[in-house]
């Protein structure tokens, strides 16, 4: 299972986890090219930058040439006069906008970049609403998944805005100069998102900065009101930075990510990458850190995922006979199943005693993730009971190698034995993302993963 963990000791914005994301190796090009079809006249722009003696990846949005931050750092970076302590470029607070008939957002951008320029003064005012962001969002060329994940984020900003406003999240709205900068930001961090694949996301404890912020009604202690609502049962703590670190974009990608904030988990560790701030701090490192790799189970002594792991190793089969249960459940219940930890999730037919038709339910877990997996059973299914053994399994040294395809990189799974590869398979997950994507036909995308591999691969191994 493909895992990746945001360490945020510096907070994180949208820019920060597209310039991580990017350092991890999610290819460049195709966020510009997302960015560019938008139809909001923006651009996505990389730079290696030092922070605190780190290399790290840098984004900038530069709407219509410009970059996206309208304010230089030492004016009030919270838009209709909000000072903002905190240090990261293009992100949105919304405020109501009294003198309108109805409650408007002003999309207030924060400044994390020292070098801040504001946006010419041709610029249109309109606002944008969540109908309108909805439709941009509807007609990226981005996977439905993508879109569903840009939406559930924004919709979350808009639903913390509104909290604090005392308004439903339809009727906030947020201001084009900061909205074109979000939008990019958080349809771009959802393509990111669906390159990464990983299948559970873990988070640190976060750091949200310290100070005040100075917005239109007064000023605030740092996290803003939006942000706070969003980090709601998500652990934090203020560091020495006097600045505003985490931002109400950065919040929001954490909570459509479904983090679980805990310890760095067990896994065998394939990518790394930093995405910075516009700061450089002094005595701290202006980044947030991005690990990706594939989970590691325990297997004796060792651990399973890399060459040289053992070759057998013990799984708990949990068991449940149905014959009473709406068959539109079973796919529910196996996704929730696998998003849980199941290493398979399945269901074979067969005739019950009184004769009808029902099925056996079939769960592969790791002795660990028992009491969650048979919880998930007993309360989606209209099992009254669960059957639970450990079983000894053979199983070949998993690995993961990457091959660039011409529409991106695509995992390919290897099963090895003594050290000799006997099975290989494209992620399925990986083409089918790309066909999607793409509108290529997934047998293709398939076909090419593996001519890929087999032409990189040398016919010893």
């Amino acid at each position: 299972m493909r895992i990746a963990y945001l360490d945020c000791f510096s907070g994180i914005s949208g820019d920060m986890f597209l310039g991580a994301a990017v350092d991890a190796g999610v290819p460049l090009e195709k966020l510009q090219s997302v960015a560019r079809s938008l139809g909001v006249e923006a651009e996505l722009k990389a730079t290696r930058v030092m922070r605190g003696g780190i290399s790290a990846t840098k984004i900038d949005v530069l709407i219509a040439g410009h970059p996206d931050s309208p304010l230089d750092v030492d004016e009030p970076a919270h838009s209709h006069g909000e000072q903002s302590g905190h240090s990261h470029a293009h992100e949105e607070h919304s405020h109501s906008h009294e003198t309108h008939s109805h409650s408007h957002a002003a999309v207030a951008t924060h400044s994390h970049a020292p070098e801040m320029h504001s946006h010419k003064s041709g610029h249109s005012h309109t606002h944008r609403g969540l109908p309108e962001i909805r439709l941009i969002i509807d007609g990226a060329p981005i996977s439905a998944a993508a879109k569903a994940f840009a939406v559930k984020t924004f919709e979350l900003l808009a639903e913390a805005e509104g909290k604090i406003h005392n308004q439903p999240k339809e009727a906030i709205h947020f201001h084009e100069v900061g909205s074109e900068d979000a939008i990019v930001d958080i349809v771009c961090s959802a393509v990111a998102v669906e390159a990464i694949g990983a299948c559970a996301w873990y988070c640190s404890a976060l750091n949200v900065g310290s100070g005040t912020v100075r917005c239109a009604h007064g000023v605030l202690p740092v996290p803003a009101p939006a942000t706070a609502e969003l980090l709601r049962g998500a652990p934090i703590y203020s560091g020495e930075v006097k600045k505003e670190l985490l931002t109400p974009t950065g919040a929001a990608l954490l909570k459509a990510l479904g983090v679980r904030f805990e310890a760095v988990p067990k896994f065998v560790l394939d990518a790394t990458g930093y995405g910075a701030g516009g700061r450089d701090f002094p005595g701290t490192a202006n980044v947030v850190r991005l690990l990706i790799g594939e989970e590691a189970r325990a297997v004796g002594g060792s651990e399973m995922g890399a060459i040289g792991a053992e070759q057998t190793d013990s799984v708990v089969v949990l068991e449940a006979n149905i014959d009473d249960m709406n068959p539109q459940i079973f796919s529910y219940v196996q996704q929730k199943l696998l998003k849980a930890g199941a290493l398979d999730a399945f269901a074979v037919p067969v005739q019950m005693k009184k004769g009808r038709p029902g099925m056996i339910f079939t769960v592969l877990a790791a002795a660990g993730d028992v009491e969650g997996l048979s919880r998930i059973l007993l309360t989606e299914t209209t099992t009254l009971g669960v059957r639970m053994r450990t079983e000894k399994r053979r199983i070949l040294q998993r690995e993961h190698v990457t091959v660039a395809s011409p529409w991106g990189p695509i995992r390919v799974k290897l099963g090895r034995l003594d050290g000799v590869v006997v099975n290989f398979a494209p992620e399925f997950e990986d083409c089918r993302a790309i066909a999607e994507e793409t509108g290529v036909p997934l047998k293709t995308v398939l076909q090419e993963a593996t001519r890929l591999y087999l032409a990189s691969e040398p016919k010893s191994s």
